[in-house]
């Protein structure tokens, strides 16, 4: 009599639960991906068969659900195509779908087992550790300002024999609008602009403009002898549209009269899309300078751009994620600690950016949670326990078929 086959299925059964015990107890690992054994029949020229093998255990590459978890350092693979390429203390290079990043005592993005993060830094086209962003953020002085603004055209005239604005007295100017500009130490200066309503020329509406600088007013320097105050004229047509200027006005803006260490800035002023219409006055600004700032945070974009974020509300982008994806997943040798490493079956890795040539996009602040399926899993162990009992029973009839032949006489 044989015992082989039920033996050997016995063997595979308890494999089969070995190999769905894991995926239970693994159901809480971020970035683990379940596995699922495959059989294979044993004949070896017999006409009945020999029972059963076990052909291997491959893992099922799906994408788990991404959830949010506020920490900075974390980031989640959304999509298939796509693993971390992670660094190994001998420089190995190893890959895995666990977000789970935390800096060390030198800065560099790191999981659980010291393996650091890499991607493509400025400058760079081999991927590299990658160091969280540290230090400040230089000042850059103001070079371009804007200013689109509706100038009520209901306002009342300012006699021309009011040349000059008096701030304390209202009925200089029309109206008013103050913001600050930036010099090259990063100190910040208040610009104000005053608006004055003048009469029609030629059917069009005339709106003075004059300008301070940290309360006090600017003079037109091309014109000392005559101390008249820097002015610049807008023209509106009938319709409320702005004729003139139609291009951006250049500015010289005295640093604290002249006394501080920072040079004088030059900037171009733009009121295009500004506009005179029966409404009150509204004004949006803008200017591309800003202070020092501090490091404050780091965020991780969809394309895998490493920002930082600074105190100053700049953000500067510090470099940018690599992902790795294989021909052959199923040819990846699993090392444990939820990382995979290359071999001669899965093929040379692919590289890219998130995002690009069909890899996953990232998603920052989030983690990319197991595959498992639970309640397929205890399903899955039902199964495996009936047919491990089933193959057990096999070998008991066995049993007692051969205490029968013994016992014959």
């Amino acid at each position: 009599m044989g015992f082989g086959q039920g033996l050997s299925g016995l063997n595979a059964a308890s494999q089969n639960l070995d190999v769905i015990g894991n995926n239970i107890a693994n159901s809480s690992t971020v970035g683990y991906k379940s596995s699922n054994i495959q059989f294979a029949d044993v004949y070896a020229s017999s006409r009945v068969g020999l029972g059963v093998s076990v052909a291997g255990v491959n893992q099922r590459f799906t994408i788990g659900t991404v959830s949010i978890t506020g920490n900075q350092f974390d980031m989640a693979i959304d999509g298939e195509k796509g693993l971390f390429r992670l660094q190994d203390q001998s420089g190995a290079i190893v890959y895995s779908r666990n977000g789970q990043f935390a800096p060390d005592k030198n800065l560099f993005l790191t999981n659980s087992q010291g393996h650091r993060l890499t991607g493509y830094l400025p400058g760079s086209t081999d991927p590299q550790p990658i160091r969280i962003p540290t230090g400040n953020i230089a000042p850059k002085a103001t070079s371009n300002m804007s200013l689109r603004a509706n100038l009520d055209s209901n306002a009342k005239v300012v006699p021309a024999t009011t040349t000059t604005v008096d701030p304390a007295n209202p009925d200089t100017y029309t109206s008013s609008f103050p913001y600050n500009v930036y010099d090259s130490l990063g100190n910040a200066h208040q610009v104000t602009q005053y608006f004055i309503k003048r009469d029609a020329v030629n059917g069009e509406s005339t709106w003075e403009v004059q300008y301070f600088m940290n309360g006090k007013q600017l003079m037109d320097e091309s014109d000392p002898a005559n101390h008249k105050p820097m002015s610049e004229t807008l023209t509106f047509n009938k319709a409320g549209e702005l004729v003139s200027p139609t291009t951006a006005v250049s500015l010289t803006l005295p640093v604290d009269g002249g006394n501080s260490p920072a040079e004088n800035l030059t900037v171009s002023l733009s009121y295009a899309g500004s506009t005179q219409l029966g409404g009150p006055f509204a004004a949006t600004p803008d200017q591309d300078g800003y202070k020092m700032g501090e490091y404050a945070s780091m965020s991780i974009a969809a394309d895998g751009s490493i920002v930082a974020n600074y105190t100053n509300g700049q953000t500067q982008t510090m470099g940018t994620l690599v992902l790795a994806d294989f021909y052959n997943m199923q040819g990846l040798q699993p090392l444990g600690g939820n990382v995979w490493a290359e071999t001669a079956t899965s093929g040379q890795p692919i590289l890219g950016r998130p995002g690009e040539n069909g890899m996953a996009v990232v998603r920052g602040q989030s983690v990319e949670e197991s595959n498992v399926d639970m309640g397929q899993e205890l399903v899955n162990m039902i199964i495996a326990q009936r047919t491990y009992q089933a193959n057990a029973q096999t070998i008991k009839t066995q049993d007692q078929v051969l205490q029968t032949l013994i016992t014959m006489r």
